[in-house]
């Protein structure tokens, strides 16, 4: 079956997940300003389910900043929709939580769920090249340490892209479910809309608000797994002790309780967990996790203005990051490290961070795949861009397989 409307898949690959399709209402904006816009449609949308993403370009709106880099996937700076269909799943049993039970609807459900459980994938056989050559990159995180050096900044995000060109992705679904049986991840995602396409095995939640608290969870800290259970216990031990890891975590943790700050309650911050380690399929992670309070009437878009783009795909401090990032990279990061969710009718909301993706565009058959890592005092060169190939290979290598 062919993709011919909006669907929306954000699964828990605990055995949850919610799927999204169909269309009563959509806002695009290609441009900012878009946050007041996008406040707007919420609010006449108030009582129903929205879903819909958020690109890391925003930052020009919040901060006053640019982007002039090459962007070859051209995705929409903001998109959000009202879908006719929301689907709660849990181990294959449907609850329709928003849309009416039809022939049609009923049809792409079990559609959905046979691509699920199909494992016959389609071959992939086009190899990514990166944008930035080793050399380019080392000599650039060199560039960054000298900032860090003269005290521009402590820590920064720098990524780089592997693309791919004149791709036929036919079945984006197949893509999808292929590359999350490489992730395993809690904020996995499938989204698809006009031309465009977002395949994310997504680690890392940006912001939840559930009830009257904010959560966060910055991912900072990496390491491979290893099948030899005691060798993987070493990984995961050796990441938990070290001091640089650590380091660039608690930057980060600073970071988000200071953005938390501008919209909580008095005295509401709190750090919940500090440089945890969790386990996905290919990687050991160091998470933290911080909530707050907001303050009362604080809107969504005042909550996006207050902590966007994520700490983690930043640095600190947030807005001279940024501007060495523009400077640094090769590429315009867009959808990439912005983030996908939805927000549900009584206005709590989900949102998770656009890492370990493929983005797509039809139209042009470019398939994107970037990935980056903080940039410290402490960073090693040649240290960073292996982390970089850790944290992307199992991806480009696995779609091979």
């Amino acid at each position: 079956m062919e993709l011919k409307e909006t669907v929306c898949y954000l699964n828990s690959n605990d055995g949850t997940g919610l799927l999204a399709f169909g269309e009563k209402d959509r806002i695009c904006v290609d441009s900012i300003p878009a946050l007041d816009k996008l406040q707007d449609f919420i609010d006449k949308y108030k009582g129903q389910y929205l879903f819909g993403y958020l690109s890391y370009d925003l930052k020009n709106e919040i901060e006053n900043l640019t982007s002039s880099n090459a962007d070859q996937l051209n995705f929409p700076t903001l998109f959000f929709w009202v879908p006719s269909h929301v689907i709660g799943l849990e181990n294959e049993n449907c609850k329709f939580l928003q849309g009416e039970k039809t022939e049609a609807s009923f049809e792409f459900i079990n559609y959905f769920l046979e691509e699920e459980t199909d494992q016959n994938f389609h071959p992939f056989n086009h190899e990514f090249i990166p944008r930035t050559s080793k050399e380019k990159y080392i000599e650039t995180v060199l560039s960054i340490k000298k900032s860090i050096q003269r005290g521009d900044i402590y820590e920064t995000n720098y990524c780089q892209e592997f693309y791919c060109e004149n791709v036929e992705i036919n079945y984006p679904l197949d893509v999808y479910f292929k590359l999350n049986e490489l992730t395993k991840s809690p904020f996995s995602s499938f989204l698809h809309f006009d031309e465009y396409s977002l395949f994310c095995g997504s680690p890392e939640r940006y912001i939840e608000k559930k009830a009257n608290r904010l959560t966060t969870q910055p991912i900072k800290g990496t390491a491979p797994r290893n099948a030899d259970a005691n060798i993987d216990q070493q990984l995961k031990d050796a990441l938990q002790n070290n001091e640089k890891e650590r380091a660039e975590n608690i930057m980060i943790v600073d970071l988000v309780r200071n953005d938390f700050s501008k919209i909580a309650e008095a005295k509401s911050v709190k750090v919940d967990e500090l440089c945890g380690i969790y386990s996905f399929r290919n990687v050991h992670q160091m998470i933290s996790t911080v909530s707050c309070i907001p303050t009362k009437d604080t809107r969504f878009i005042d909550i996006i203005r207050a902590t966007f783009p994520m700490g983690s795909m930043t640095g600190a401090p947030k807005i001279k990051a940024m501007e060495i990032i523009e400077e640094s990279e090769d590429f315009k990061r867009g959808l990439y490290s912005g983030s996908i969710g939805y927000i549900s009718p009584n206005g709590d909301f989900d949102f998770n961070v656009v890492i370990r993706s493929l983005l797509y565009n039809h139209e042009n058959k470019y398939l994107s795949c970037s990935v980056g890592g903080a940039i410290t005092i402490q960073s090693n060169p040649e240290d960073e861009y292996q982390e970089c190939l850790t944290k992307v290979k199992h991806i480009l290598d696995g779609l091979h397989e």
